[in-house]
């Protein structure tokens, strides 16, 4: 059974912690000091989906304006990839950016990513740049 929870309470940051350690510190050897920022508080929101109790993917709610959201540190674990579940991190995101009155979403997304992105209506509008050692692009999408 899958569940979706969005919430700032501490186990649902711990759950999207404990995957980010997975994805990005373990896996594309970043940074626990780059991962793990000031965005990070505890009024930060996480999406967290989970396959009965274990999580398995999540991102952060972060929004660069009063119309603009922006996903960050979507990850999926390992054995979840290909399945839907980073689309569906994507798409709570934006839509809980659409209840707050958001209009455009903006992704700090990884090269690797840029078609996954583009497969959800999203459009590169930046050169490539490096963010926490990996090379990104910036993409937006219309809400």
């Amino acid at each position: 059974m899958i569940t979706v929870i969005f919430s700032n309470k501490q186990w649902v940051k711990a759950a999207s912690f404990y995957l980010r350690t997975l994805v990005f510190v373990q896996e594309q050897n970043i940074s626990p000091k780059a991962e793990f920022d000031s965005l990070d508080t505890d009024h930060t929101n996480y999406v967290v989906i989970y396959y009965q109790q274990t999580p398995i993917a999540t991102g952060r709610y972060q929004q660069d304006d009063a119309t603009t959201v922006r996903p960050d540190r979507v990850c999926v674990r390992r054995e979840w990839r290909k399945k839907g579940i980073g689309r569906r991190v994507i798409l709570e995101l934006e839509n809980i950016g659409r209840q707050n009155n958001c209009t455009l979403s903006r992704i700090h997304g990884e090269k690797q990513a840029i078609t996954f992105y583009q497969k959800l209506g999203y459009s590169v509008v930046s050169d490539e740049f490096i963010e926490d050692g990996i090379i990104c692009v910036k993409l937006e999408k219309n809400l």
